[in-house]
């Protein structure tokens, strides 16, 4: 029992050593230290789990507010190029919604495992879970999740976030203090300084730099986005090459957490490792979509470049302004003495003087 006991306070904080001394006392007096519901008396109530990121919401509540508000001014184009414009405001902001949200996504690198585990320390109950490690650029999202979901009275649904901004070392003390299960401290445990892989240093550094390259894209997409409604057409296509260009820098910085020593991670006789996943291949396929729009832009401003400025710039069909019928006009003689005026036609053709 006492073993057990300094070794559980050495992984305590101050916050929590309260509480464990007062169980101690109940079992020098007799008492006898029982699981209600199954938890453990010396572990806090379980956490609720991460259901969505905040951060990602808002930027996608903030583009669909944005598109919108573009979407409803397309009564007022006429002709033909309503539909144009459609497709052009869907297309780009589908792009800038992406570069944005791909910085705050988790699921850039992803591991899965189904195994049986220990689930807490100081136990030997054994659970049958899913466990999951998601990374991003900026921090890792350890899950678990038991098949089923309730094993011993308790419901096993995990969803953990800890970001490189924080110091990693006070996330992990502060995961030990909380009573997480066994298989997320030994994940987290794997990114701490002290860990031997050294996991935390490539990962930390190759986010930043993804970031930084996301972030610079989109200040292209925005200045895409400007010069395609001057219109400086070719320009704009230089731009969105540009964006493409950024974007692939930012998975060939990602990527350099593959050339670094790959960890395994073992969960008793099964292991696993970190693969590319949706966030990546989202970027690959933006990436290829700003490139291609790129090289039409730039095809067409060479090939046929009124028709492609005059759709980029008014909304309004020029064949349409020719084909309109004006009928009859008047002039006023009072203001033209001596001057020779040709009639006007129904169509309103020759009206010079």
């Amino acid at each position: 029992m006492f073993p057990s006991t300094f070794i559980l306070q050495s992984h305590l904080s101050q916050s929590s050593s309260a509480n464990f001394q007062s169980q101690l006392e109940l079992k020098r007096s007799g008492v006898k230290m029982t699981f209600y519901d199954d938890i453990y008396p010396f572990y806090p109530l379980q956490r609720t789990s991460f259901i969505f990121n905040g951060s990602l919401l808002t930027i996608i509540l903030v583009f669909l507010v944005l598109a919108v508000g573009l979407l409803l001014i397309l009564p007022g184009i006429r002709g033909k190029s309503r539909l144009f414009w459609m497709f052009r405001i869907i297309i780009s902001l589908f792009i800038g919604v992406v570069i944005v949200a791909l910085n705050f996504t988790n699921d850039w690198a992803e591991a899965r495992v189904t195994a049986n585990a220990t689930y807490k320390s100081f136990s030997n109950a054994v659970v049958n879970a899913e466990i999951g490690l998601h990374v991003g650029l900026y921090g890792i999202n350890v899950t678990l999740k038991g098949n089923p979901v309730v094993q011993f009275n308790e419901t096993i649904d995990y969803n953990e976030m800890f970001s490189w901004h924080d110091s990693i070392e006070e996330e992990y003390e502060e995961a030990l203090e909380k009573g997480l299960p066994n298989p997320i401290l030994y994940i987290l445990e794997k990114f701490t300084l002290r860990s031997p892989c050294g996991l935390i240093f490539q990962y930390r550094y190759s986010g930043r730099y993804a970031s930084a390259t996301l972030w610079t894209a989109f200040c292209c997409w925005l200045l895409a986005n400007i010069l395609f409604s001057i219109p400086v057409i070719l320009y704009a296509g230089y731009m969105m090459w540009a964006t493409a260009a950024f974007i692939f820098f930012s998975m060939a910085s990602f990527s350099t957490i593959m050339n670094a020593p790959q960890c395994v991670f073992s969960i008793q006789n099964d292991s696993f490792e970190t693969e590319y996943s949706h966030s990546f291949w989202l970027a690959l396929a933006t990436g290829v979509l700003c490139t291609v729009i790129g090289i039409l832009v730039v095809m067409l401003n060479f090939m046929i470049p009124e028709k492609i400025k005059e759709a980029f710039s008014g909304g309004v069909d020029s064949y349409e302004d020719e084909d309109t019928s004006y009928g009859e006009g008047y002039l006023n003689f009072v203001y033209l003495d001596g001057v020779t005026v040709s009639p006007l036609t129904s169509k309103g053709k020759s009206e010079h003087l």
